[in-house]
């Protein structure tokens, strides 16, 4: 079934355009800042500011263009004198590539959503949450503020699949695992990489 502690969406457009990286992981919940300044891609932030405000990023990993993504919204836009821009994208669901409308000069993809699935009630998914908070890595003098504003308004948030990939985002590094985290449908299933990733830098403190 599908997630209930999932947020109210937004509806997406059936195709986006996409700016792509190597390594570059963005994933619902999270903020990723972004500087455009290749001519295609001042072209592609134009084209998603005249129209759904969104773009994605296409990871790039081992040499491949991922078929996952995270559907993005542009939260700010500074355009600069010289025609670049300063871009907060923010990561709205899940998507995966289901065709092209066109590869030049930037692409622009045809998409589905990949709904978050679970077989497990509020309560368990609860649970998991508090156990990846536990196991949080502790403060230090310099993130104490950050790491405690995270860890408060974490244990607050209702949504247990937007504060997994919160965490996942922002401590799970090996490529590897941030790719089966984006493609992964199945919530129990993204906690589990979460947490043996904390458990590895728990044990490695």
């Amino acid at each position: 079934m599908e997630s209930s502690s999932s947020q109210v969406s937004i509806t997406l457009p059936d195709t986006i355009g996409m700016i792509v990286l190597e390594e570059c992981y963005l994933l619902p919940g999270c903020f990723l800042p972004l500087y455009i300044f290749e001519q295609r891609y001042r072209d592609m932030l134009e084209h998603a500011l005249t129209t759904s405000r969104m773009f994605c990023v296409g990871t790039i990993s081992d040499g491949k263009l991922l078929s996952v993504s995270t559907a993005g919204l542009v939260r700010a836009c500074k355009k600069q004198e010289d025609g670049t821009s300063h871009v907060m994208l923010y990561g709205i669901s899940r998507i995966r590539f289901t065709g092209w409308e066109q590869h030049e000069p930037f692409r622009i993809a045809t998409i589905e959503e990949i709904p978050t699935l679970t077989d497990s009630c509020l309560t368990e998914l609860e649970a998991l949450k508090a156990r990846a908070l536990e196991l949080l890595p502790p403060p230090t003098a310099e993130t104490g503020d950050s790491m405690n504003s995270l860890r408060l308004a974490l244990a607050e948030m209702k949504c247990a699949d937007r504060a997994c990939d919160i965490l996942c985002y922002h401590f799970v590094r090996e490529s590897e695992h941030l790719e089966q985290i984006l493609s992964e449908p199945k919530l129990e299933k993204r906690y589990s990489i979460l947490l043996d990733e904390l458990e590895r830098l728990q044990a490695l403190a």
